[in-house]
């Protein structure tokens, strides 16, 4: 079976955690939407893409904001879609004959003349080539947008990283800030939302395939380890001088398929963090700093 991105599996796990806020079973989901049981079980496993609409009317139903799960769906989407994997099309570069700017266009023939009804060959090729664009800016509109959700809750500056604490009122607001987030879950204060978290330094591939990096938001002051391609009993830890280290383990399969987070460490540590991936066969741990 294939492994769904994380981005997949990070909606669906969201969506679990907000249907079991809302108590309902899969048939009372069902007799409150115009979603089937199954169509909802195959949701919250990540075995179908979900509609736009279904997570608007799941989050009603808890109560709950829309905004983070519906981050998630965009970027969900795009990989459903394969937007996130399709490269940017090439531009069509006008033949020497086509006319620019502000130049006249070909006259039509008259009724009587010998290509009356019939488009000259470049033209029609220019014509095919913009009619052939067209789907392509479609997707590029959906992909921007996704990124203006984004960039609603926390605009970047041309360096990539979120800007401070000044910007306009963020939507929903952090939960904490500096040593107030320190060891709490950067999810659950909206610590880690797109466009409040910049990794720091590259991601690293371990000895076992997994995947990890440091996390740093400049909005809330605080940094985590983030772990993926895990196996049931992997660990990793963050850690800084002066505070206690902070780690996760995976402890189920289906952790194995999302990202994993350690809880936050709460300052600016960004020169002096540690993070360490502990296997799960007990070898050696391997250790990078940003």
């Amino acid at each position: 079976m294939t492994t769904p991105a994380p981005e997949c599996a990070a909606l669906a796990e969201g969506l679990r955690a907000v249907r079991a806020r809302t108590g309902l079973s899969l048939a009372a989901l069902a007799g409150r939407t115009p979603y089937s049981k199954s169509s909802w079980e195959r949701y919250l496993n990540g075995k179908l893409p979900v509609p736009r609409q279904a997570v608007e009317a799941l989050c009603a139903m808890a109560g709950e904001h829309p905004g983070r799960l519906l981050a998630l769906w965009e970027l969900a989407d795009a990989e459903w879609s394969g937007r996130a994997r399709s490269p940017a099309p090439a531009p069509v570069i006008p033949g020497p004959g086509t006319p620019g700017p502000g130049t006249p266009g070909p006259v039509t023939p008259g009724p009587g003349a010998p290509d009356a009804g019939r488009t000259a060959p470049h033209a029609r090729q220019v014509r095919q080539a913009r009619w052939r664009r067209l789907p392509v800016l479609g997707a590029g509109a959906v992909v921007a947008a996704a990124a203006m959700t984004a960039a609603l809750w926390l605009p970047h500056q041309p360096s990539g990283r979120p800007t401070t604490p000044d910007s306009p009122t963020l939507d929903p607001a952090p939960g904490c800030r500096g040593e107030a987030c320190d060891g709490k879950d950067p999810a659950r204060m909206s610590c880690g939302l797109p466009g409040r978290a910049d990794a720091l330094g590259p991601p690293h591939r371990t000895r076992t395939g997994a995947h990890v990096e440091i996390r740093y938001s400049t909005v809330c002051a605080a940094a985590w380890g983030r772990v993926w391609h895990a196996r049931v009993g992997d660990a990793v830890e963050v850690s800084a001088p002066g505070s206690p280290p902070r780690r996760v383990v995976v402890r189920t399969t289906a952790d194995t398929g999302v990202y994993r987070f350690t809880p936050m460490l709460g300052g600016d540590h960004r020169t002096d963090l540690r993070l360490c991936f502990l296997p799960a066969d007990g070898t050696a741990r391997e250790c990078y700093r940003p």
